[in-house]
């Protein structure tokens, strides 16, 4: 994303000041304390004008494994990664941080947003192997919530009857090539087109549009309290 783009205002208010990321993790297994984090690609959510929503361009990165890391040969058969292929173009977790959560924290600044928050499909899986990596690192000024997460499998499966990203995707009517799947900018990609789709499906269909009509629950409670 381009350093300079500014992200029309709005988001802010429909999801109480947090701005929808979309993260996608590949790893070499699934603990995230053990196993090395692979890729990390992320897609920050824009609000257009109308109120709907849309993709921006992907972030994007190969991992090196952090010393001292597993690496279980079953993850790497599912995800068809060489963590030693001399054209992965890999780098540390530190420099990956950098280079994707910058760009997220610029975003929640140029928003008006408080803080991102995590979309994933399975989220909370991506969003442990992010936080493992920010203390590992030593990373500054996460921006993500430390436990909130927006999940497209509970989405999914209320829209569509379906759990499984693939499955989820071709019920949306997208467009899925099993061949480009369990690459991280891949399912980031779709993710987030799966995920704009059903929140723009609810913008057609809701007219009330609590977010912009009811008064903050938060601000009715410090009143009372």
């Amino acid at each position: 994303m381009n350093d300079e783009e500014q992200i029309p205002d709005g988001i802010a208010q429909r999801f109480r000041g947090f701005l929808p990321v979309v993260v996608d993790v590949e790893t070499a297994g699934f603990d995230a304390q053990r196993h090395a984090l692979l890729e990390i690609a992320a897609v920050i959510i824009r609000m257009k004008p109308d109120g709907r929503l849309e993709p921006s361009a992907p972030i994007a990165c190969h991992v090196l494994p952090f010393v001292g890391s597993e690496i279980d040969p079953r993850a790497l058969a599912f995800n068809r990664i060489d963590p030693d292929h001399p054209f992965r173009d890999a780098i540390s977790e530190q420099d990956a941080l950098t280079r994707i959560l910058t760009p997220i924290r610029k975003a929640v600044k140029s928003t008006g947003c408080n803080r991102a928050i995590l979309v994933g499909h399975n989220a909370h899986f991506d969003l442990g192997f992010v936080k493992a990596a920010v203390e590992r690192t030593g990373f500054k000024r996460n921006p993500f919530h430390a436990f909130s997460v927006f999940d497209t499998v509970s989405l999914s499966g209320l829209m569509f009857g379906q759990t499984v990203l693939a499955k989820a995707a071709r019920a949306a009517g997208l467009y899925w090539q099993n061949s480009e799947a369990h690459s991280a900018i891949y399912d980031a990609e779709q993710t987030a087109r799966l995920f704009c789709m059903i929140v723009n499906r609810w913008h057609d269909l809701d007219p009330v549009r609590f977010w912009e009509n009811s008064p903050d629950v938060l601000t009715l409670m410090s009143k009372e309290g």
